[in-house]
């Protein structure tokens, strides 16, 4: 039996419906999709709370994408928060405000179930043949990484290295100083040190797959296609076309990111600092190219929800 599922995720940049019919068995099918820009790190205080205007953004981003699911007909939706809410002192009091004036109870997430469910999708897209895999998802507040030969991951882990967070904490000008990529470049390579001891035990993965608009992004500006196995082409990306593209990337103010393959108005302020978090991560691991899955939690998600209907 059909199902039209709404997924509603509210992220650190933006918040984001995908209306999809979806069968057991089968994959979802997407039938529309509206998404509020929103960039919830700008509203966080220096105590990480999210501010009074940041609420109100939360709140009218969540009715509208209410709004949008009800006039589509769902039968269910899926509704969901990530790191910004997750880490916020007063996320507890967000969430109850957004369910007492929308409607709508948010699920929230933690690091570990981004990544697992994440990996979920992403091993359904490509089955059992692509053997070990290791997932990288760069969010807007976290990065996300799996590794193992089944559904569920082997190791999960979510570092605070998402994009939108690394911006704010370290890419303060438009366009970044050198200092300041060099600064963030030293972190992530801090951070991405010891969680690279904590895969060392696992097998070599056959599969290096990312996931996330951030890595598509940087994959259809500095990426290349080869064939499919069915008429998609596949998308890659290589390290070295990536560490050649940052660089550039940095010295280009934001407004004009957009003008260049694959940059989206939504995503400009933070691609940089996206860039330099994928390249280190490769680098940390050892990756001379990875395959860009057009799965990820959204569809994690729904698959989910479908597992669970006997």
């Amino acid at each position: 039996m059909a199902v039209r599922l709404g997924v509603l995720d509210v992220g650190s940049n933006t918040v984001h419906l995908l209306v999809v019919d979806a069968t057991r068995g089968g994959p979802p099918l997407p039938q529309s999709s509206h998404k509020s820009v929103l960039r919830l790190m700008r509203y966080l205080e220096p105590s990480g709370r999210i501010s009074d205007e940041g609420v109100r953004a939360v709140v009218e981003a969540v009715a509208q994408g209410a709004a949008r699911a009800a006039e589509a007909g769902i039968d269910e939706l899926l509704a969901f928060a990530t790191s910004a809410l997750r880490e916020a002192p007063n996320g507890p009091e967000v969430l109850d405000l957004v369910e007492a004036t929308t409607g709508v109870r948010l699920q929230v997430l933690t690091g570990e179930e981004e990544a697992r469910t994440t990996f979920l999708a992403v091993r359904r897209w490509y089955g059992w043949s692509a053997g070990d895999m290791l997932l990288l998802d760069i969010g807007g507040g976290s990065l996300e990484i799996a590794a193992g030969d089944s559904e569920v991951p082997d190791l999960a882990v979510s570092l605070p290295l998402g994009a939108g967070r690394s911006t704010i904490g370290f890419l303060h000008d438009d366009p970044p100083t050198g200092e300041q990529t060099a600064a963030l470049r030293e972190h992530a390579a801090a951070l991405l040190a010891g969680t690279v001891r904590q895969f060392a035990d696992l097998p070599r993965p056959e599969h290096v797959v990312g996931s996330s608009k951030t890595i598509r992004s940087l994959a259809r500006l500095a990426g290349s296609t080869s064939d499919g196995v069915g008429a998609r082409d596949r998308l890659m990306l290589r390290r070295s076309a990536l560490e050649d593209w940052v660089p550039r990337l940095a010295k280009i103010p934001a407004e004009a990111r957009p003008a260049l393959p694959g940059i989206t108005v939504d995503r400009t302020f933070q691609i940089v600092a996206g860039g330099i978090v994928l390249a280190e991560t490769l680098r940390a691991f050892k990756v001379s190219e990875l395959e860009v899955s057009p799965w990820a939690l959204r569809e994690g998600l729904i698959l989910q929800y479908l597992d669970r209907l006997i």
